[in-house]
């Protein structure tokens, strides 16, 4: 562990000098300190070198693969962040005058056009914040919707036992009721079960596809025909767009709303708790609920679109988070309709490939075909004393990030692994490498794995108390 900025400290040590005329603010005394803060005395080279040797110790899709099945963590290329960057963009202040800021409506209203392209969808909405935001609206829309044709005994929400655990929250908070539907013995959602579950009470079928094991539905045209049979909706979870984008539309699979995660299919950045987008399409007969502002062409610029007396929202503070918009609707266009089919394919190649390489040493009980991720399990290794936890830690020794453990439940020690499509062959040979390395250490030396990590500068902890009690100050600090 590198030594804190506190032991770099020495008394009369600056990284700047303040001048002797400079004026003194003008403060009440009670917001005035007795002493000294006890910041650390440093100068600017030390506090530069101290955060980028911080930088180093976390692992992050710049330094190497992460490959979290379901999180989308692929390299967002950095011409979206100097997009982003723009001083006519970064500059504006949401509550300047729409004249002013027609540039930005032109980003507003041409991503908002290219997402109901590449989802079959006919209207879009880009205020919701992340994924399970963008859930949260569309179920409000589709609450109202119902509320408006008179039936608001409409409150059950049908969801597949894989997906998101933010699906049945979702319908919750939004005065639904959520249901769950078993999977089949193929790892899809059972039709058999839910046509029995289906009657005039359903506002709601909620899928992932592909779903959470990496599983397109491949009898999706007769769920969602079924669902609306009964007057019913059908929301799609577009967590794994990734899998589709530019090869199928959920709007031509009878989909009626769903959400996109900008922040996990569109290139922008998605660790460290965002910031994210979690737009939200639909077709025609929903869009009159969807939230506002939105933006519509005024001759040769945009304007606000009038708000529909049936809208739901807002459901964000001014537009949504503007910046994400940027980096999504330039990775589009520098992708095209062809790039983005491309790095569909491509996510879809690397999934298949790693499948292959590790399912004889990590089964995958749902079939080793798979679309953008596969589900294995580490169970096998119950045997040695070792959990899917322990081979989650030893990664971390070679350099790499875990995958997604325990999700979903239905795998037992689930390793959920997405290697996406911006990593080349040798990453994902040398990823697989070190998997069957892992494999090799759980049978011959189990200890190596249910000590690790060994070689990071934290050691393991106690996950339970880390998240109750963290330690968040530098050692002997605690009372600052």
């Amino acid at each position: 562990m590198p030594d804190t900025i506190y032991k770099k400290s020495r008394p009369g040590r600056h990284g700047f000098r303040v001048a002797p005329d400079a004026p003194k603010p003008d403060l009440p005394d009670e917001f005035l300190r007795d002493g000294p803060i006890g910041l650390p005395e440093v100068t600017e080279p030390q506090v530069m070198r101290h955060y980028v040797e911080l930088s180093t110790l976390n692992h992050h899709v710049d330094k190497d693969l992460y490959p979290l099945g379901s999180c989308t963590m692929k390299y967002n290329p950095k011409v979206n962040e100097e997009v982003a960057a723009l001083a006519g963009f970064s500059g504006l202040h949401p509550e300047q005058d729409e004249r002013d800021v027609q540039g930005a409506l032109g980003v507003i209203h041409d991503l908002e056009d290219q997402l109901a392209v590449v989802s079959g969808m006919d209207a879009v909405t880009l205020q919701p914040a992340a994924g399970a935001h963008g859930e949260l609206t569309g179920l409000i829309v589709a609450r109202a919707y119902f509320g408006n044709r008179g039936e608001p005994g409409r409150t059950r929400v049908l969801i597949p036992d894989s997906a998101h655990g933010t699906n049945p929250a979702s319908a919750k908070i939004a005065g639904l009721e959520p249901e769950t539907i078993h999977s089949g013995a193929d790892g899809r959602i059972d039709v058999a079960a839910l046509r029995e579950r289906l009657d005039n009470d359903v506002a709601v079928l909620m899928l992932t596809v592909p779903n959470t094991l990496g599983l397109f539905e491949d009898r999706i045209t007769e769920i969602t025909a079924a669902v609306h049979k009964v007057g019913g909706l059908c929301y799609m979870d577009g967590t794994n767009m990734n899998a589709l984008m530019g090869q199928v539309r959920p709007g031509d699979l009878g989909f009626d709303v769903m959400h996109f995660n900008l922040h996990k299919t569109f290139s922008t950045p998605h660790g460290g708790g965002g910031p994210g987008s979690g737009p939200v399409a639909v077709k025609s007969h929903l869009e009159p609920f969807l939230p506002g502002p939105r933006v519509q062409r005024a001759g040769d610029g945009f304007r606000f679109a009038p708000q529909s007396v049936l809208r739901v929202g807002p459901v964000h503070s001014f537009f949504g988070n503007f910046g994400i918009y940027l980096r999504a609707l330039a990775y589009i266009m520098r992708l095209g309709a062809d790039g983005i089919r491309h790095a569909s394919q491509v996510a879809c190649l690397n999934a298949n490939y790693l499948a292959r390489r590790l399912g004889d040493e990590y089964p995958i009980p749902y079939g080793q075909r798979c679309m953008h991720e596969f589900v294995a399990s580490g169970d096998r290794f119950r045997e040695y004393g070792v959990r899917t936890l322990d081979i989650a830690k030893r990664l971390l020794d070679y350099g790499f990030h875990a995958p997604t453990m325990y999700f979903p439940l239905v795998v037992q020690e689930a390793i959920m692994v997405e290697p996406t499509e911006t990593e080349t062959l040798e990453t994902l040979d040398r990823f697989a490498d070190t998997m069957l390395d892992i494999a090799r250490e759980a049978r011959e030396h189990p200890e190596r794995l249910t000590l690790a990590p060994t070689r990071t500068p934290v050691r393991r902890v106690d996950e339970t108390m880390a998240n109750r009690h963290p330690v968040i100050t530098a050692p002997g600090r605690e009372s600052t």
